[in-house]
């Protein structure tokens, strides 16, 4: 019999109510392994849309009053709110000893993402984090091509997410609350760079060792909509461009080995074979050519690549994996991101990645945060 995980979702804006709500309600229906049982948000209006939506579930405006309510009857929260408040609710949750899953950036600092990974080993709790784009069809496809190795090692990896404008939050709660750095602890680096940062470390096998970025802003705003880093790997390179001022909506990435490349156009993916190989290795030029892998990258909710997230949550749950590769590599996307804006402050100079992994022993050192109620994200 499949045992229901039972979530208290805290924060129900626009990622919550599109992309994660739809997925668990799906999921309480089909497989029985997933149930909203309790929703937090700190909006009234974004609590009666909550109620509208899950009748059955328990609505509360606080999520401490909601942990000490629902004791023994939820076993994870899904923490969609700010980035600001994500490491508080983290930790506050994993005191109750529940599994926690958490929207990226899981923190807004080094320091705060190393304590959670502390906390959760010592809770004997699940840290993972929402790196949803690792399952997006397309990027699977591209997984698939880099492990048959269609392309050899890969030394150098581009990555450029073009927007048109940040994404906007739901009206009942500082829809532009990504232009407050106070909410979101800085701009679309902050925003889209852990997606960018964690697919250049699945690549490229390893993490960076330094970086070096610029970053800019068009507007009265105290986060930055435009950014670019280049990075640099014990075994390649990666260069990043980001931006919120595009003039047009694309992600395109390419990703280059020793027998070829690979390109990403939105859904449109590209095998290349080095030209010198054609004749020489037809094996490669036999698999060379143009794939169309449709995966809703329009739709900003991704509630397409949810379902497959949740499986690997709970596969992490099931095995006891408290902090396991998409949590650590959650901590370096914070660190590198920390470290850009560093360099950044000081005119692009290269900055080191300050090696601070969590230790392999357990220990229940953290930082303790301030609980405050959740708000919403979209």
């Amino acid at each position: 019999m499949t045992q229901t995980l039972r979530c208290a979702l805290v924060g129900y804006g626009f990622i919550a109510g599109k992309g994660h709500a739809p997925v668990y309600a799906e999921r309480a229906v089909a497989e029985k392994d997933f149930e909203i049982v309790a929703i937090v948000d700190s909006n009234e209006a974004r609590r009666a849309a909550a109620r509208q939506d899950f009748p059955k579930a328990r609505i509360y405006s606080d999520h401490t009053e909601m942990l000490t309510a629902e004791a023994g009857r939820i076993d994870f929260v899904d923490i969609t709110t700010p980035p600001y408040a994500h490491a508080a609710i983290a930790h506050a949750a994993l005191d109750r000893g529940l599994h926690v899953l958490c929207e990226k950036p899981i923190a807004v600092s080094p320091e705060e993402a190393v304590s959670l990974a502390e906390h959760a080993r010592a809770a004997r709790r699940v840290f993972f984090p929402c790196h949803n784009y690792k399952h997006a069809p397309v990027i699977k496809t591209v997984r698939s091509l880099i492990e048959s190795g269609s392309i050899g090692r890969v030394h150098l990896v581009t990555l450029q997410t073009f927007r048109t404008t940040h994404a906007r939050g739901v009206a009942d709660w500082r829809p532009d609350w990504r232009r407050e750095r106070r909410y979101s602890g800085g701009g679309i680096a902050m925003d889209h760079g852990s997606h960018t940062l964690y697919l250049a470390f699945e690549w490229l096998g390893s993490h960076p060792v330094s970086v070096s970025a610029k970053a800019h802003t068009l507007g009265d705003y105290d986060t930055e909509d435009n950014f670019s880093c280049t990075l640099t790997f014990p075994n390649g390179i990666a260069t990043a461009q980001l931006t919120w001022t595009a003039g047009a909506r694309k992600v395109m990435y390419t990703i280059h080995g020793e027998y070829g490349a690979i390109t990403v156009d939105d859904d449109q993916v590209q095998l290349l074979v080095r030209d010198d190989l054609v004749g020489t290795r037809p094996d490669l030029a036999r698999r060379a050519g143009v794939q169309s892998v449709p995966s809703h990258w329009m739709d900003a909710s991704h509630k397409e690549w949810f379902g497959s997230l949740l499986d690997k949550f709970k596969i992490a749950i099931g095995s006891h994996d408290y902090v396991g590769a998409d949590a650590r590599d959650a901590i370096e996307c914070v660190k590198v991101i920390s470290a850009a804006y560093l360099s950044a402050s000081l005119s692009s100079r290269e900055v080191a990645v300050v090696d601070a992994r969590p230790p392999a022993r357990e220990n229940g050192a953290r930082t303790n945060g301030h609980h405050r109620a959740a708000p919403s994200r979209p």
